[in-house]
């Protein structure tokens, strides 16, 4: 079982390069997979053509939220991570055809993501052994990195957008795997849609990371995106996804390496 989780500043298009590694993989039948949405804003299921409350499938924030809110469950007694871990892979896993899904959702109550995240940390401990691949996609901030989620990772992918700040960004996200002992193996630098063209020296330089390269902008995408339409469904010849297929391939992954 191999964890890829994609990070990066807000807006730099982390979850539509998780959804194209998706169509990746799937195109390279590497199923079964585990998608894990941990960005509270919770795009990924509707970019891969999941509607989860369709689906009947309650985030874990909503499981926190009916167990200890609506119910009244007590804190007291058996571990609240514990009592919510069960109602988690009951409820919280949407099991499709190809891949699996499980989102955190939107924070539950006024405070942080603690209970939530625990009890996601606790699911994932039980689910990954069961995939091949495990892929994350992460909020914009860093603090799921010190409340270390995943305390280990087999390839970071930070997307980067048009600004000293996404430099920035990487700098501080490798200083905090580091500080909190997040184990990787390995940490590449992605160029977003928007990255300006002649900068892959400098970001490879100033992050002292590997820079795969650069997703190439589409309209097909930014359509999709817009219109709430799953990005599993653009063609194979899209620009961007046949870009997202070349930083796969050169990481490793698919036809070009061994995985």
């Amino acid at each position: 079982m191999k964890t890829l989780v994609t990070m990066g500043r807000g807006g730099t298009g982390k979850t539509s390069f998780v959804a194209m590694q998706t169509k990746y993989f799937l195109e390279q039948d590497e199923a079964p997979f585990l998608l894990v949405d941990i960005d509270p804003d919770q795009n990924l299921a509707e970019m891969v053509g999941v509607d989860l409350e369709k689906e009947g499938i309650k985030t874990i924030a909503e499981l926190v939220t009916d167990t200890f809110i609506k119910k009244g469950g007590t804190m007291t007694g058996i571990a609240p991570v514990e009592r919510i871990e069960n109602r988690v892979l009951r409820e919280g896993l949407y099991e499709g055809s190809h891949f699996d899904l499980i989102a955190v959702g939107t924070k539950w109550i006024e405070g942080c993501y603690c209970m939530p995240d625990a009890a996601l940390k606790g699911a994932l401990g039980v689910l990954t052994k069961n995939y091949r691949y495990v892929l994350v996609d992460s909020p914009a901030g860093l603090e799921h990195l010190n409340r270390k989620i995943t305390a280990a990772v087999n390839d970071i992918f930070d997307v980067m957008g048009p600004s000293h700040k996404s430099f920035a960004h990487v700098l501080r996200a490798d200083r905090i795997t580091r500080e909190v002992g997040i184990a990787f193996d390995r940490f590449f630098v992605v160029g977003g849609c928007l990255f300006p063209s002649g900068l892959e020296a400098k970001a490879q330089v100033e992050t002292g990371r590997e820079y795969l390269g650069k997703i190439v902008f589409d309209s097909m995408v930014q359509e999709s995106v817009i219109a709430g339409r799953s990005l599993l469904d653009i063609p194979v010849s899209s620009p961007a996804y046949r870009s997202v297929c070349t930083l796969m391939e050169k990481a490793g992954y698919g036809e070009a390496g061994s995985g």
